[in-house]
């Protein structure tokens, strides 16, 4: 056995039993923990599939961001998970039908992909020599699509402003900024110049 074919089959048990451990953990927080350890074998599986940038934008936005909010959520908020338990019990049915679901369309796809004429073309697209995955993909990004990434990019901008105003609520007993009062305030009101003597304290 090479070493790639080691590192392979590590990478993919790793990431498969971590993934069952994800779902059969007890312990939210175990649970989250073994999602980490998931993302970073699904990583190393890219970098032998040679995508590393891929796999760096796994490990920074899955791993650094998205896992560790989970984790805060979870340990932070009060959650009733006993209750959680009981309504998973009540929607397993729709739960594992909306599952069956879905593994048909990915075999559906995934067999229309291994027919097509087209997935022939795209699995045989020449990578430039001299030129890692990442640099690649910038030239392609950054070059050919940048209209579409900054389009993107503006979507992505206008959606996070407003699920901030949507979930923006003004409650009494929160004290807030105001900005426009801190701006025309009177600097003599707020301000009280005090002559301290040597060796004396406020």
């Amino acid at each position: 056995m090479t070493v790639f074919a080691f590192a392979f089959y590590l990478f993919a048990v790793v990431a498969v039993v971590a993934g069952l451990m994800v779902v059969i953990s007890k312990n939210p927080v175990h649970s989250v923990l073994w999602l980490i350890l998931t993302f970073l074998s699904t990583s190393g599986l890219f970098v032998l599939l040679g995508a590393e940038f891929v796999a760096m934008l796994l490990i920074i936005v899955y791993v650094g961001a998205v896992a560790v909010l989970f984790l805060f959520v979870v340990m932070m908020l009060d959650v009733d998970f006993a209750a959680l338990k009981g309504e998973l019990a009540r929607y397993m049915p729709l739960g594992l039908l909306i599952g069956v679901v879905m593994l048909i369309q990915l075999g559906v796809a995934f067999g229309a992909w291994q027919t097509s004429s087209m997935a022939e073309t795209l699995r045989a697209a020449p990578m430039p020599a001299g030129m890692s995955n990442a640099e690649a993909l910038g030239l392609l990004i950054y070059d050919k699509y940048l209209y579409l990434f900054q389009a993107a990019g503006l979507i992505l901008l206008v959606a996070m402003i407003g699920a901030i105003l949507l979930t923006l609520r003004h409650r009494t007993n929160v004290k807030r900024q105001n900005v426009v009062g801190q701006m025309h305030r009177d600097p003599a009101k707020t301000m009280e110049m005090v002559d301290v003597k040597p060796g004396q304290g406020l």
